[in-house]
């Protein structure tokens, strides 16, 4: 029976290390919720013409297409318009996930789901998901490693650490929680245990 496995974590959290081997050791599907978010809101789907209903047509170029910086100034940047855009596109991410996961269920086809996502627990993902994983890394460590990768500065980092849950709600929700503070093999060895867990038993 396939499994719907929901992976979440704080930013800097390195859940793309987790996804790496998730990808190279199960038949799965690795869904990211951010990049089905975008593939959502192309020109022609029925989220982006809601959201040209919504928002100012100066927002997009002649072909429906979201124009990015203006986007984030306007809309993204803005508290109010921002719950506006949230409304429209996480609604129609998760009616396509929940699709997606009905067809494999029905075919078969593979033995896991993942989801990658922030926002899980915020957009009630607990329910719908067979369990939660939580990857988990020190503020240090997140701090230092955004700092080398993407060249965030404290006052940036400080901003996305305070709209994220407290760790203890992760911990909450997640029935396993990955330790991702060490090297790639501390934290593949973890996700191999985890995995052997979930095998089919033998009777």
């Amino acid at each position: 029976m396939m499994r719907f496995i929901g992976i979440t974590g704080g930013i800097g959290a390195g859940k793309s290390t987790v996804l790496e081997y998730l990808k190279a050791h199960t038949n799965c599907k690795i869904v990211m919720a951010d990049d089905l978010a975008r593939e959502l809101m192309r020109p022609g789907t029925a989220l982006n013409q809601s959201l040209q209903r919504e928002f100012p047509k100066d927002l997009f170029d002649g072909e429906g297409n979201l124009i990015k910086e203006a986007f984030v100034k306007q809309v993204i940047s803005v508290k109010e318009e921002r719950k506006r855009l949230n409304a429209l596109v996480h609604p129609a991410v998760k009616e396509e996930i929940l699709s997606r996961v009905k067809t494999h269920r029905k075919e078969q086809d593979i033995d896991y789901f993942f989801l990658e996502a922030a926002l899980l627990i915020e957009d009630g993902y607990k329910a719908l998901c067979d369990e939660l994983w939580y990857i988990s890394v020190s503020e240090e460590n997140r701090r230092k490693r955004l700092k080398e990768s993407r060249g965030y500065d404290d006052a940036k980092i400080d901003a996305l650490f305070a709209a994220q849950l407290e760790e203890y709600v992760f911990l909450e929700n997640c029935c396993v929680v990955i330790d991702n503070n060490g090297s790639k093999e501390a934290t593949e060895e973890q996700l191999k245990r985890v995995l052997e867990l979930r095998k089919p038993r033998k009777i």
